[in-house]
């Protein structure tokens, strides 16, 4: 067994996310409350102009509270002085509110700077600010998400390692999987397969077991259907489909129960007795989750060769450049990377 790995850890990399939504004015929030919220060291990949715009705005100086830097490894010793960025320079001007079409090629080169510099170990895990996908499509992403492209990113940059992304939500109160995301509700039947929830149980109960120090997680499973099917009068998809998923993921040896019916999984007790939880269609895992931790919730995506993490908002244009965003949920992003990604270094070297 080798000695622990006693190196200072890398910087995190953080995203711009899309200049005329929140991300930039909370991610200097976040870096103002750095000592009193114990805010881990991170490197933000943005425009210079825009965050001493922000930095201006916010009553710091912009000449010393923005600092330039060249390589995302020099962030950690400068962090507590200013806000080390990555430049990464916008087309126009960003007005806050105001999303414009000709930024979205700096949003996407913010994205893969932050992946190329965690595949370079310059830096130790992605967190992404929020994107607007339908400004990204007009500038022709043909993604469908921040998801689904850090996945082909994790294929250029990690060619050979196994690549099968999976959103999780967590929080204090709650972790839940959606096994259908960004589709019309009429579509989840014919999308949701017993393939699918193995295959997305079966990474979740690996990631809680190494990125969040669960040894023996418990899996709830919820039913489709109202009732879960109710022994088939209110629908067979519990029975044909998810059933068969909780018992293939019993007999791999993970603790999964279920189908339960979703309108009582999510209560405090019920919570009380599993680790996690798998939805069939997003409102069923999300609307819980933001009732229980709208502020602090937190986006991770699983199955990833790297750690990364995510506000749990969009880029709540209506109030960017107000001075009322919460960077909560991004302070708490910040937080859960650090975890995970010590969780990861700590492994690799014993």
């Amino acid at each position: 067994m080798s000695a622990p790995n006693k190196e200072p850890c890398a910087p995190l990399a953080l995203t711009m996310g899309d200049a005329a939504g929140i991300g930039p004015e909370i991610t200097l929030q976040a870096w103002r409350d750095r000592a009193t919220e114990n805010i881990p060291p991170f490197v933000l990949y943005a425009d210079i102009e825009l965050m001493r715009h922000l930095a201006h705005a916010a009553d710091l100086d912009p000449a010393t509270s923005i600092m330039p830097i060249a390589n995302a490894a020099a962030a950690v010793e400068i962090f507590e002085q200013a806000l080390p960025v990555i430049p990464i320079s916008l087309a126009e001007p960003a007005i806050a509110g105001k999303p414009n079409v000709s930024n979205a090629a700096a949003t996407i080169l913010s994205i893969q700077s932050a992946v190329s510099d965690v595949a370079k170990g310059h830096a130790s895990a992605v967190v992404t600010n929020p994107i607007a996908k339908s400004v990204l499509y007009g500038a022709g992403f043909t993604h469908p998400g921040h998801t689904e492209y850090l996945g082909v990113l994790a294929k250029e940059f990690w060619p050979g390692e196994p690549s099968e992304p999976v959103m999780l939500l967590s929080s204090p109160q709650l972790r839940v999987v959606p096994m259908t995301i960004h589709i019309p509700l009429k579509d989840v039947p014919s999308q949701l397969t017993t393939e699918k929830i193995v295959r997305c149980g079966r990474i979740l109960a690996a990631c809680l077991r190494r990125d969040f120090g669960i040894a023996k997680p418990r899996l709830a499973v919820a039913g489709l259907n109202p009732h879960a099917g109710e022994d088939g009068a209110l629908g067979t998809e519990d029975h044909d489909i998810v059933r068969p998923a909780v018992d293939m993921l019993r007999a791999d040896g993970i603790d999964a129960s279920g189908p339960f019916a979703a309108d009582t999984m999510f209560h405090e007790a019920a919570r009380k007795t599993y680790d996690a939880a798998l939805a069939m269609y997003h409102d069923q895992g999300l609307i819980p989750i933001k009732t229980l931790a709208f502020d602090d919730g937190v986006n991770v995506t699983l199955g990833l060769p790297f750690v990364r993490t995510s506000p749990d908002h969009g880029t709540a244009f209506a109030i960017a450049g107000k001075g009322v965003a919460s960077a909560a949920s991004l302070k708490a992003a910040l937080k859960l990377a650090r975890q995970m990604a010590d969780r990861r270094r700590t492994a690799a070297s014993t």
